[in-house]
C-alpha cells in the first residue's frame, strides 16, 4: 500500500489545512453537514450492534465504517479541522489568518451539528414508530448513555469535569491520528486500514467525541432521557469540544509539525586530534574542531 513518508505527510496536512480555511462557505457547510450525518449514522449502527449482541467490542469494531466513508468522500469533522487548520497558519501560508481558522471551525461546527441533529431526529422516529410507542431497546440504551455522560459526570463535581475533559483529549488524539492516517497511503485499501485502527480504539474506550455526542445527547432528549439541555451543554458538549481541540492539535498536529515540518538540525560527526569521532549538536561544536569537522550524510 503506497506509503507516504512523514516528511511528505506533513506537507499534505498543511495543504489540507490551507484548503479548508480557504474553502467557500457553501462547500464547508455541505461537507460538514454530511460528515456529521455519516459519522452519527455509524454511531447509531454501533450502539444497535452493541445492544443487540451484548458485545460492545463488536460495535467498536464496526463503528469506523462511518469515519472511513466520510473521509473517502471528502467530508469534514470539527475534530479533524481542529488539527489541520492551524498548521497552515504555523507554516505562514498566504491568506491564512486566525480569523480564517475561527470562521472554518465555526462553520464546520454548525454543519456537523446540523447533520448530527438531523440523524438524531430520524433515529428517534425510527426507535419509537414516530413517537407512538416507548423507545426500543436501542433507544433506551442511547438514553442511558446520555444520562450517564452528563449527570454521571456532574455527580463527581470537579473530578467529573476533569475526567470528561481528559476523555475528550484522548478521543481526538486517536481521531486525529485517523484523519492523518487517511493521508499516509495513496491506496484506498491502505487508507481504510490506517483509519480503522485508532477510530475503533476511541469508540471502545468510551472517549468523548463532540460530533458523536451531537447525535447521542439530542437523540436521548428526544427519547425522554433523564437529563436536561443545560446538562448536555455544560456537562458534555462544551468541555468535549475544548478537550477535542487540545488533544488533536497538541498530540497530533503540533507533534508531527514540530518533528517533520520543522526538523531540528542533525547532530554532526566530529573528529578529535587523536582520531576518535563523536557526535555533537551543530550549535555546540568546539571551536578547536570547527574548522576540521566532518558531517556524515545518511
Amino acid at each position: 500500500m503506497s506509503y507516504v513518508k512523514p516528511a511528505e505527510l506533513i506537507t499534505a496536512m498543511i495543504d489540507a489545512g490551507e484548503s479548508k480555511i480557504l474553502m467557500s462557505t457553501r462547500d464547508t457547510l455541505i461537507r460538514a453537514f454530511m460528515g456529521g450525518a455519516t459519522l452519527t449514522i455509524a454511531a447509531a449502527f454501533a450502539v444497535t450492534v452493541s445492544t443487540n449482541t451484548g458485545q460492545p467490542l463488536i460495535g467498536a469494531l464496526l463503528f469506523p465504517v462511518g469515519f472511513v466513508l466520510l473521509y473517502l468522500l471528502g467530508y469534514d469533522l470539527l475534530t479533524g479541522v481542529f488539527t489541520l487548520a492551524p498548521l497552515a497558519l504555523f507554516d505562514r501560508r498566504p491568506g491564512v489568518t486566525l480569523g480564517g481558522i475561527g470562521r472554518n471551525w465555526g462553520l464546520v461546527f454548525l454543519g456537523n451539528f446540523g447533520g448530527a441533529f438531523t440523524v438524531a431526529v430520524l433515529m428517534a422516529i425510527y426507535f419509537t414508530y414516530g413517537f407512538t410507542t416507548e423507545p426500543s431497546a436501542v433507544g433506551q440504551a442511547i438514553s442511558e448513555i446520555g444520562h450517564g455522560r452528563t449527570v454521571g459526570y456532574a455527580e463527581h463535581g470537579f473530578g467529573g469535569m476533569l475526567t470528561l475533559f481528559i476523555r475528550a483529549m484522548l478521543c481526538n488524539w486517536m481521531v486525529s491520528m485517523g484523519v492523518v492516517a487517511a493521508m499516509i497511503s495513496t491506496s484506498v485499501t491502505g487508507k481504510i486500514i490506517a483509519m480503522w485502527l485508532p477510530i475503533m480504539l476511541f469508540f471502545y474506550m468510551g472517549f468523548e467525541h463532540s460530533i458523536v455526542n451531537m447525535f447521542l445527547f439530542p437523540a436521548g432528549l428526544l427519547l425522554g432521557a433523564d437529563f436536561t439541555l443545560m446538562d448536555y451543554l455544560i456537562w458534555n458538549e462544551i468541555p468535549t469540544v475544548l478537550g477535542n481541540l487540545v488533544g488533536g492539535l497538541t498530540f497530533v498536529g503540533l507533534m508531527i509539525y514540530a518533528t517533520h515540518g520543522r526538523t531540528a538540525p542533525k547532530r554532526v560527526v566530529l573528529t578529535r586530534p587523536n582520531g576518535k569521532s563523536f557526535a555533537a549538536s551543530p550549535t555546540r561544536v568546539p571551536e578547536s574542531l570547527a574548522a576540521s569537522r566532518g558531517e556524515r550524510h545518511d
